[in-house]
């Protein structure tokens, strides 16, 4: 892998006269073309040197022993030399030579990238336990510059702390993911993700987290409300890691009482033909390594002729009593009731009645009651009337 910088390097001076040179970057192990030429030239040799001044090629003619180096071409206005399996140690500034009076020179830079090693995700434990806390670390070493990692959960990115250390002239990179386990990240996938210049897609490692965790049991059932003579339905769903089993079934705390019509396959329990006995507390239970959990159903037969349809649930709630409209009637007749008593009490207020009392009438001077009643009634034409009001 070889690529070229954009840009030129020549001396100052006559163009013609002067060496022109190409910045090259390669990949750590690949070949890189060194590049040296002149717009013109009288016969004078061309040269290369390697970063510590030792020469490499003058003209055809190999300088250094090193069966790495090996010439393209050579003329008079070109000198182009290859270097292979490039090293690290190989980076750095080579000068090309044109021998005038006096020399002239230029310089080119050899860039090599180290390219990061696969990473490795360290930190798994098979299985997890629910409440363990784990640190997932990705380290992708060999790298240059260094690399840069990222996590992701899933398809989610999520953030790690780095760290970068300097091993000759590479770095290695770590990156670590601590985050406590629980139910929810059972199946969850992390994907470590190693970027860098040399590489034309990242480097990626996933583990896929396994967590235990203590089961949970839920009872459904095939019917709102369950009627004599019909099929029903139990189901026991258990949520756990490893998977609960066996899910054993009982009745008011013992066991089914009747196993013609009460068949048991796995997780369902199921009652051929309801009747009044069936009436009761169900229970299931089950269990792994690390616990039992156990759930509950209160059956209740109806009557055969119970006017609520059994299967749909919107139904139950239109033929069900219409509380609302009862709590209302009940308002208005109270109302009603309150208003017709104040009424009737402002009306026997306004309408007093009266009467006249006969002891009224000479009742200072009678020795007695009879004798008063005798003198009022003998003089009633000129009697006052004395008035009672009801109220």
């Amino acid at each position: 892998m070889l690529s070229v910088a954009g840009t030129k390097s020549k001396a100052k001076g006559s163009q013609g006269q002067f060496p022109i040179t190409q910045n090259v970057t390669v990949v750590e192990g690949g070949t890189a073309n060194m590049t040296c030429r002149v717009d013109y030239n009288d016969n004078t040799s061309l040269q290369w040197s390697n970063p510590a001044q030792q020469t490499l090629f003058f003209g055809d003619k190999k300088a250094l022993r090193d069966h790495r180096i090996e010439l393209v071409r050579a003329s008079s206005q070109e000198l182009i030399i290859r270097i292979s399996d490039v090293l690290l140690s190989d980076e750095g500034q080579y000068t090309c030579s044109l021998f005038t009076m006096p020399v002239k020179t230029t310089k080119a830079f050899l860039t090599v990238l180290g390219v990061p090693g696969r990473p490795d995700i360290t930190g798994f434990t098979k299985p997890a336990m629910e409440g363990d806390v784990l640190t997932l670390t990705c380290t992708a070493p060999g790298s240059k510059p260094a690399a840069n990692i990222r996590w992701f959960r899933n398809d989610k990115e999520v953030q790690g702390t780095k760290e970068v250390n300097a091993t000759g002239k590479s770095f290695a990179v770590r990156s670590s993911l601590q985050f406590q386990v629980d139910r929810r990240e059972d199946g969850v996938a992390y994907t470590c993700s190693v970027e860098h210049v040399s590489l034309p897609n990242p480097y990626m490692t996933t583990e896929v987290l396994e967590v235990h965790y203590a089961p949970h049991l839920e009872i459904t059932h095939s019917l709102i409300i369950p009627q004599e003579g019909q099929y029903f339905k139990l189901e026991c769903v258990s949520i756990g890691n490893p998977i609960p089993e066996p899910v054993l079934w009982s009745k008011d705390g013992g066991e089914l009482p009747d196993i013609e019509r009460m068949i048991v396959e796995g997780r369902e329990l199921t009652i051929t033909t309801l009747n009044k006995t069936d009436n009761g507390t169900y229970r299931c239970e089950a269990s792994n390594h690390l616990g039992t959990s156990s759930a509950e159903y209160i059956l209740f037969v109806y009557a055969k002729d119970f006017p609520w349809p059994t299967t749909d649930p919107n139904a139950f709630a239109q033929h069900g009593p219409d509380h609302a409209l009862i709590g209302g009637v009940v308002a208005v007749v109270v109302f009603i009731t309150l208003c017709l008593i104040i009424v009737l009490g402002r009306y026997l207020a306004r309408h007093k009645g009266t009467y006249l009392t006969h002891e009224a009438k000479g009742s200072e001077d009678a020795p007695d009651a009879d004798t008063a009643i005798i003198n009022a009634e003998g003089n009633h034409v000129h009697a006052e009337e004395k008035k009672e009001y009801f109220i």
